[in-house]
């Protein structure tokens, strides 16, 4: 009773969240999903805590009534779901999508009312998206160059993942309850259902490359994370926990070569356009205040006080990166071992790269769904602050701190924890324990 009563509560928060859409009231919307990631955490609990199993039907009910109510949601939040359908139209006329910006004078017979004045960027930038993306907006709009059509297909997509994660919980003998996790989490419900955006596919390729990888099969496992990183490039960051080189190791080799396959074979539709195959993600850099660090929310907030050059900044968070990814290269060969160093991977990047939009953190749900580690699920939960003051490449000095300040609490907490019943020897504390 007690989960079918959480189940009607994220609907009805859904149900609030969509109505503020409609009167185009950030604010509102924001506490509704910041009141719906509250129930989705006191879910999260009970099934950690196996504090009674929720029926499965209910948990796929409920997470396909969460997507079907946000199919509805108009384009608010986001409007990035034009360029994809844009880039869709463009290939389907024969045209590179990264040739040209959508003003050019030889994309003006595509041109049309519905979707080219809502293009962002439409006059100065072209694509930004890699082509494993290029080729799932082709795809997606052969069902239809609208709104509904290409949302359609990526909760078709992101369906995937779930069914992908499934078998990863299985196979490491996890509760599939556990997919509560990730599929009654508000923020994949509303950025991909929602606002439509392509990391439904980041989703499908991780979770396929971490199902591939704990069943053993090596090759898809490189395959998938390559189309996974050619979606949205953080992926990238994986390859250490789950590549495993070794030259008593064959298989890892197959992994390596399949990896590499992909991507060769990814861009090779594209390379007519030389260097410009990257397309607006240089000057995007920029844009964002990255290539400055202003963009880095840590290096905004020492910056008021004395300045840090952005090389320091980077170094450092080079020097994490490259450490985790030795651990991870060295891990043992026990399955779960790639999710948790996936986990460790995936959330320190995305933390110290600090995105500006909440559509960032969506992956970073799946990678906790496979294996938890609670202090992390706070930024998924708050990112949707990121939309309380929308500014290209600027948070808010309050949002960054509720949001990365949080999970340095909760990070501290949960190993201070840890550290205590280590000293404890005969203390039982693996309800405690990421999985």
């Amino acid at each position: 009773m007690r989960f079918l009563l959480l189940a009607l509560l994220l609907l009805a928060g859904e149900a609030f969240g969509l109505i503020a859409q409609f009167d185009h009231n950030l604010n509102r919307f924001i506490a509704a999903a910041l009141l719906q990631g509250g129930v989705w955490a006191v879910a999260a609990v009970f099934v950690a805590r196996g504090a009674g199993r929720p029926p499965f039907a209910l948990i796929l009910a409920t997470a396909a009534l969460l997507r079907l109510g946000a199919l509805a949601a108009p384009v608010f939040l986001s409007d990035d779901i034009y360029r994809y359908i844009w880039d869709g139209r463009v290939q389907a006329a024969g045209i590179n999508p990264y040739r040209y910006i959508p003003t050019d004078v030889n994309l003006a017979p595509l041109r049309d009312q519905a979707v080219f004045p809502n293009i962002n960027r439409n006059n100065y930038a072209p694509t930004i998206y890699p082509p494993v993306a290029q080729l799932l907006f082709f795809a997606a709009t052969r069902f239809g160059e609208t709104v509904p059509a290409v949302k359609l297909v990526l909760v078709a997509v992101e369906a995937i993942g779930i069914g992908a994660l499934l078998l990863v919980l299985r196979v490491v003998d996890a509760p599939r309850q556990n997919i509560v996790f990730y599929a009654w989490h508000p923020l994949p419900v509303w950025e991909i259902a929602g606002a439509g955006h392509v990391d439904a596919a980041v989703i499908a390729c991780v979770a396929l490359a971490l199902a591939a990888a704990v069943t053993g099969r090596r090759a898809w496992s490189g395959a998938a994370l390559a189309a996974a990183a050619l979606v949205k490039f953080f992926p990238l960051v994986l390859v250490p926990a789950l590549w495993r080189p070794a030259k008593s190791n064959l298989g890892d080799w197959r992994w390596l070569s399949a990896f590499t396959t992909v991507i060769i074979a990814a861009y090779l539709p594209y390379v007519g356009v030389g260097s410009q195959v990257l397309g607006f993600l240089p000057a995007y850099m920029t844009e964002e205040n990255l290539s400055s660090g202003g963009g880095f929310w840590v290096l905004d907030v020492l910056g008021r006080a004395v300045a840090v050059p952005v090389a320091a900044y980077l170094g450092v968070a080079a020097t994490v990166m490259v450490g985790l990814a030795v651990a991870a290269l060295c891990r043992s060969a026990d399955p779960s071992a790639s999710l948790r160093w996936a986990m460790a991977l995936g959330t320190a990047a995305t933390l110290f790269a600090s995105p500006h939009y909440a559509w960032y953190f969506v992956w970073l749900v799946a990678l906790l769904c496979a294996a938890p580690w609670w202090p992390a699920f706070w930024p998924t939960v708050t990112a949707v602050l990121l939309y309380w003051e929308p500014e290209t490449g600027h948070v808010p000095l309050w949002v960054g701190f509720t949001i990365y300040g949080g999970f340095v609490i909760f990070g501290c907490a949960d190993l201070a924890w840890r550290f205590v019943f280590a000293r404890r020897p005969g203390e039982h504390h693996g309800s405690r324990r990421a999985s």
